[in-house]
């Protein structure tokens, strides 16, 4: 039987997701917050899930677009829609999908930016620099060269277990997206980086044990906080402070722009498109296509600046 209350269609498709896929927990938020904008859109027109027609969904689309979202935000929030009335379907909660026939806005085709190799060696050397301590420096070059030597997620990352880095891997095993795993190579660099920050975060993490009685960190970037392990936040404002440090451009440089930079730099170097969605962790070759045309680009600026004749000599 379905729920009497909207609340209660969100928290059981919520709960789904979370048990039967393993979505993550960005994701679960995300779909949460979308179907709740969406359920307040029906209760203000007298509407429920259990009643919404296909009609009710293309007008509270069209709402979405008169509010100025976002082709990506809207198409983000059609996609949720469909999730839960799939879901209601499954349990027979209705006997239709009022969503499913309806298509999306599309998205706005946005090249992923990157940064060059010279760039991302600047933020390798600032890695080296920053930091109160000899602790945090060794700290934040082990991120930063895992990070460019794997292409992760920050959200893989940071949540990294240490058991997973135990000794001296050539390759790294990584959870990735709905609890699927991969691995991945590691480069020299990033092995000696990985090496150096072990010796010293399991000397600091005994001498914690011994003052305070707390177990061992199970991550290999322990933190004080009540996650256990330094946050995305966190990482984002320290990759910053490398670019300012390095003389990069701040505003081009995010975890995510290493992720498209280590994709987009084993491209330009000759490897294998399937190789790079593997390693990445893709589902769909597809969705690892779009560096190619990243690289096109690239080549086409490369074109326009140096080639004779590219320039108007009036």
């Amino acid at each position: 039987m379905a729920p009497g209350h909207q609340d209660g269609w969100i928290s059981a498709f919520l709960d789904a997701q979370a048990a039967e896929l393993g979505a993550a927990n960005n994701t679960l938020l995300a779909y949460g917050r979308d179907l709740m904008d969406f359920s307040a859109w029906l209760i203000r027109h007298h509407r429920d899930f259990a009643k919404a027609s296909r009609e009710d969904v293309e007008n509270y689309l069209i709402a979405c677009e008169a509010e100025g979202l976002a082709k990506s935000t809207r198409a983000r929030r059609l996609s949720a829609i469909k999730q839960i009335y799939r879901f209601a379907f499954e349990e027979s909660w209705r006997k239709d999908n009022p969503a499913i026939q309806i298509k999306g806005p599309g998205r706005d085709k946005k090249l992923p930016k990157t940064v060059e190799v010279f760039e991302v060696e600047r933020l390798l050397q600032a890695a080296r620099r920053v930091g109160r301590t000899e602790s945090d420096r060794l700290r934040n070059t082990c991120l930063m060269e895992i990070l460019y030597a794997t292409g992760m997620r920050v959200s893989e990352l940071v949540t990294l277990p240490v058991s997973a880095a135990r000794g001296d891997p050539r390759m790294l095993l990584i959870l990735g997206k709905g609890g699927k795993e991969r691995m991945v190579p590691l480069s020299p660099p990033a092995r000696v980086a990985l090496t150096e920050w072990l010796e010293e975060r399991d000397e600091k993490d005994a001498e914690r044990e011994i003052r305070t009685k707390t177990p061992p960190s199970k991550f290999l970037f322990p933190s004080h906080g009540k996650l256990g392990h330094l946050t995305r936040n966190r990482f984002y404002l320290l990759i910053k402070e490398l670019a300012v440090e390095g003389g990069v451009d701040p505003t081009k440089v995010t975890p995510h722009t290493l992720r498209h930079a280590f994709a987009t730099h084993l491209l330009a170097n000759g490897a294998d498109l399937r190789a790079i969605q593997t390693l990445l962790g893709h589902a769909d070759i597809a969705t690892t296509e779009i560096y190619t045309h990243v690289l096109d680009e690239r080549l086409k600026e490369l074109v326009l600046e140096h080639h004779p004749l590219a320039h108007d000599k009036g």
